[in-house]
């Protein structure tokens, strides 16, 4: 970025200020403590360098400023006028005194780390998009828990002109873009994409729209996010904190379990209130199934649906981001879940049975050659299947809060109160034995 000025003696002198690495290639003389001009020899440069380094390797952003005086018969001589009596950029910005190389700290906000730690731990790789240099770039990526041995930093031109196969390989060891524009930034979510990656991409500028909208999910800022980056992003970030995308994973997560035990728990209950319906009516004489008509709208409302919503309502908990990421093309059902439904669904419609076919020995009840005392007998063995059949069902909810291995199937259980008020109706409301 440059102006023009006019001096107190009437001449026009040209300031710049841009990158250091880019600029400092076209100095030639550079302002001294005396305010005077000295040839930029070795010792200059060596002394520029090292001021440009230190202060890119302690995290801060440096923009360089020069000027010029277009005046001079060194740039007045070869400068050329185009159609509309204009001069090239190269033509003016050249043969530059550098003024001063002004460093402005950027300091990473509080819970970045923190925040691209939980990312990591969840299996969500983050790489660092920037227009800094790469020194810069690095101290930041390192600061924050980016940058980690044996990953790759690349300038944007760099990344930018390799093969479509070179950027496939390179892409997941690629944790830092330097240097970047928009282009390479949508360049390098289009490769991730192509290796399958999920791809989330945060941005509060116009120039991250189409990194924005190239992405699976595009994160903008809310408060200093331009209306560009809102309207190309999918979720925008109200608070304008890294730390949200890790509540946003997380919930996601949440939502996803909520889901899939919703579905276990309605399919073995399902399951086994089929089986029993069916297999009770054929063996009965009066092709009766041993759970009445009131009974069964009690499992379906109480125990199927209310319970089951009650599954799908567990809070989100930290827990969650202890594991792997699932693959988009993952099955809705799991292995795990497949196994807890055969299981369940077998040993609750063992237990029913064995109740409904047994039940008078095991009551000790026998075979009553009395009518009125056979029926009554038979009214108590159909409530013992249908209470058994429900405490077996409170059980089952309980087991089906957990979609992996661990055996604590009660962690967290208090925080959802919904589970706790559909578990209490359903252990202190249920039918007296008949009479």
């Amino acid at each position: 970025m440059g102006v023009v000025i006019k001096t107190p003696n009437g001449k026009l002198r040209l300031y710049l200020k841009g990158a250091s690495e880019i600029l400092s290639k076209k100095c030639i003389q550079h302002v001294v403590v005396h305010k005077e001009d000295a040839d930029s020899g070795r010792p200059t440069e060596e002394i520029e360098t090292a001021a440009i380094d230190e202060l890119a390797n302690d995290n801060i952003t440096r923009t360089t400023i020069f000027y010029a005086e277009p005046n001079a018969s060194h740039h007045s001589s070869d400068a050329v006028c185009d159609e509309q009596n204009e001069v090239s950029y190269d033509d003016l910005a050249r043969d530059l005194t550098l003024i001063g190389i002004v460093g402005i700290e950027d300091p990473l906000r509080p819970g970045v780390s923190e925040a691209v730690k939980k990312c990591q731990m969840a299996g969500v790789t983050v790489k660092m998009c920037t227009g800094d240099n790469v020194l810069t770039a690095r101290s930041i990526a390192t600061q924050c828990g980016i940058f980690s041995p044996g990953g790759v930093i690349m300038e944007g031109p760099v990344f930018r002109d390799l093969s479509l196969e070179e950027k496939i390989e390179i892409a997941p060891r690629l944790q830092v873009l330097a240097r970047s524009s928009p282009r390479d930034k949508a360049i390098l979510v289009e490769t991730l994409k192509q290796i399958g990656e999920i791809v989330g991409v945060t941005g509060d500028g116009t120039n991250d729209g189409p990194a924005l909208k190239t992405a699976n999910v595009g994160f903008s800022m809310g408060i200093a996010g331009t209306e560009v980056a809102k309207e190309a992003s999918d979720i925008i970030l109200m608070d304008d904190n890294f730390a949200s995308i890790v509540k946003a994973i997380m919930w996601g997560r949440c939502v996803n379990d909520a889901v899939r035990k919703f579905l276990q728990f309605q399919v073995s209950t399902n399951v086994t209130a089929v089986v029993i319906t069916f297999v009770s009516a054929v063996a009965s004489v009066q092709e009766s199934s041993v759970l009445s008509a009131v009974q069964l709208l009690w499992i379906n409302i109480i125990m199927d649906t209310f319970a089951a919503l009650a599954l799908a309502t567990d809070p989100a908990s930290d827990s969650l981001l202890n594991r792997k990421p699932d693959k988009k093309t993952a099955p809705l059902f799991s292995t795990e879940m497949y196994k807890q439904i055969l299981f369940q669904s077998t040993y609750q419609i063992i237990i029913t049975l064995v109740f409904h076919f047994a039940g008078l020995d095991i009551l000790g009840y026998g075979q009553s050659l009395d009518a009125k005392t056979a029926k009554k007998n038979d009214l108590k063995v159909q409530t013992l299947v249908f209470n058994a059949f429900v405490f077996a069902q409170i059980f089952n909810s309980v087991n089906c809060r957990r979609l992996d291995r661990k055996l604590n199937i009660f962690e967290g259980i208090l925080k959802n109160w919904y589970f706790m008020a559909i578990t209490l109706i359903g252990t202190s409301y249920l039918p007296r034995p008949r009479s």
